[in-house]
């Protein structure tokens, strides 16, 4: 290196380098929290509907099932599901099905049903999360949303999650 020349490695690139990876790290670490945070479900802001009544939640934890009445056996398969937590499905497509003892069918309007999918993020069909009772009406998401593959081995893929 000749004399007065400037070094290739200088510290203006160092600091650089470092305010870039800064940078990066600080944006995954914002981008992973926000996606791994869980939301919070207000009945008395959102109407779902079971029959004709308008659902008011009575448990402290449920087990949320979304799913679409389009694919066949859905419903019954839900109603006859045994699980240690009630089930509360919610229908993509609004049909009205009778309560069982252990499953609540319910559905909602347009905008609730799009503000739902949009606040738990929801993409497939049939998917599972769990909620429980914060305060009031208010229920807080108790765990990360799962596709469910096969909702005849429910009651077994619940216990592993």
């Amino acid at each position: 290196m000749s004399k007065g020349g400037k070094s290739l490695f200088s510290l203006s690139t160092l600091l650089a380098s470092f305010f870039g990876a800064a940078m990066i790290a600080g944006a995954f670490a914002y981008f992973n929290y926000k996606f791994s945070e869980y939301k919070f479900i207000n009945f008395k802001e959102w109407v779902f509907y079971e029959k004709k009544d308008i659902f008011k939640p009575s448990q402290e934890k449920y087990v949320v099932v979304f799913y679409s009445s389009k694919d066949k056996e859905t419903a019954s398969l839900l109603s006859k599901t045994k699980l240690p937590l009630p089930i509360l499905a919610i229908d993509y497509y609004n049909e009205v099905y009778e309560n069982t003892s252990n499953t609540t069918f319910v559905r909602a309007g347009t905008k609730t049903s799009l503000d739902f999918i949009q606040r738990f993020n929801i993409y497939q069909s049939p998917s599972i999360f769990f909620i429980k009772k914060t305060k009031d009406s208010i229920y807080k998401q108790d765990s990360m949303i799962h596709k469910l593959d096969n909702l005849k081995e429910l009651s077994k893929q619940i216990n592993t999650l």
